[in-house]
């Protein structure tokens, strides 16, 4: 009588528990995973899906007074339009640098006022950073930016909503980084850029380091001679197109045995 009511105990406490581990096994999948993420890809971009050969240069914490200059001279040579994600405080300091990254047909964008991690950032401290950039390059430039890219790509998925929602920023990233604030000299930073470079890439570089300056020449030419064409990041992401959906096997009937095809011969 002991063991049986001590088994009906045990077996009320075991389903109470079950629903609960139910619910854990079935929840969603965390931001940037599965489908939760699928709302995210209107907001922000890393890689474009483009049909032609279309990539975007993109330079960060500028500008410089000394540097910058040089890169601009060097992207009219080529003709090539660029997108700068400027510093707050550098942009303030070199107004008439911004006015001619626009002139020449670049784009600018806001990458904060100090560089801060975001990440760990309140959101009064995150939009304070942003609308000081936001009005320094409007004051500069006559116009305000569309992007953003957060200091070290630091950001939260609930960051980017309130953030797109109140500022109408896209965010955006990179698929090529050549690791170039490290320094490892000219021609390691074209080599990695030039290898990693595929249509749609965003390249991530820094027009505040002269070695990145150096290499930009070299850089440039071998894109070009790749075939590649040179556009905004917003012109970048203008020209998406959908990527064709994967084909899927067709099923099989159970009642039916498929006979084997002869085997491909090998090239």
């Amino acid at each position: 009588m002991f063991f049986t009511r001590f088994f009906l105990i045990s077996l009320v406490a075991f389903l109470a528990i079950a629903p609960v581990r139910g619910n854990d096994a079935a929840a969603p999948p965390p931001a940037g995973k599965g489908k939760a993420a699928a709302p995210d890809r209107a907001i922000t971009f890393d890689w474009i899906h483009v049909d032609g050969p279309y990539i975007a240069m993109t330079f960060d914490d500028g500008p410089s007074g000394k540097l910058t200059p040089k890169l601009l001279d060097l992207l009219a040579a080529h003709h090539i339009k660029a997108t700068f994600f400027l510093i707050g405080e550098n942009a303030a300091e070199y107004p008439d640098i911004v006015a001619r990254e626009v002139k020449d047909g670049n784009e600018v964008a806001n990458h904060s006022w100090s560089h801060p991690n975001f990440g760990k950032m309140s959101d009064d401290g995150i939009r304070s950073q942003l609308r000081r950039t936001d009005d320094a390059i409007r004051s500069a430039a006559g116009t305000g930016p569309t992007l953003l890219r957060p200091p070290y790509g630091s950001i939260t998925p609930r960051q980017k909503k309130w953030i797109n929602q109140e500022f109408g920023y896209k965010i955006a990233l990179w698929d090529v980084d050549p690791l170039d604030w490290r320094r490892p000299g000219p021609n390691v930073v074209c080599a990695r850029i030039v290898k990693n470079t595929r249509a749609g890439s965003i390249v991530l570089a820094h027009d505040i380091h002269p070695g990145t300056i150096e290499a930009m020449p070299c850089v440039l030419s071998q894109l070009e001679a790749k075939g590649f064409k040179f556009v905004t990041v917003s012109e970048l992401i203008a020209m998406e197109t959908p990527l064709a959906p994967k084909p899927s096997p067709s099923p099989k009937s159970a009642d039916t045995k498929s006979t084997p095809s002869p085997a491909a011969p090998h090239n």
